[in-house]
Order: C-alpha cells, then sequence, then structure tokens
C-alpha cells in the first residue's frame, strides 16, 4: 500500500455512489468521507494484514451448518 487514501467506491450504509471526501479531519480514523445521499458521514481505516491461508479446504464451524 502506497500509503495514500483509502477511496471508497460506494457508502457502506445506503450504497449509493454520490460519496466526497469530508471537509473535517477525522482524526486517528483514517480518511473521513460524507454520503450525500443519506447523509452519513464516516472514515475507512486499515486495520492491518491478515495471514495468507496455507491450502486445504476451509474448516466449517458447527454453527455454519
Amino acid at each position: 500500500m502506497s500509503g495514500g487514501r483509502g477511496i471508497p467506491f460506494h457508502c457502506p450504509y445506503c450504497g449509493d455512489e454520490n460519496l466526497r471526501p469530508s471537509e473535517e479531519a477525522s482524526a486517528g480514523h483514517g480518511a473521513a468521507w460524507e454520503c450525500h445521499a443519506c447523509l452519513r458521514a464516516f472514515s475507512l481505516k486499515m486495520l492491518g494484514m491478515i495471514a495468507r491461508p496455507t491450502g486445504g479446504l476451509p474448516v466449517e464451524s458447527e454453527g455454519s451448518r
């Protein structure tokens, strides 16, 4: 990752594409965005990297049946 700003393509709440960068800084929470369709503001933040699967079939848990 280049360390630049993550750009969302859809609002995580309503799914609309009418997004604009927020004028207000979202201190410590990633880039702030505004959805002009549902009038919500949200931010993006990378939490980290996940481990690569080692192969084989995914393990099913008891609750997923």
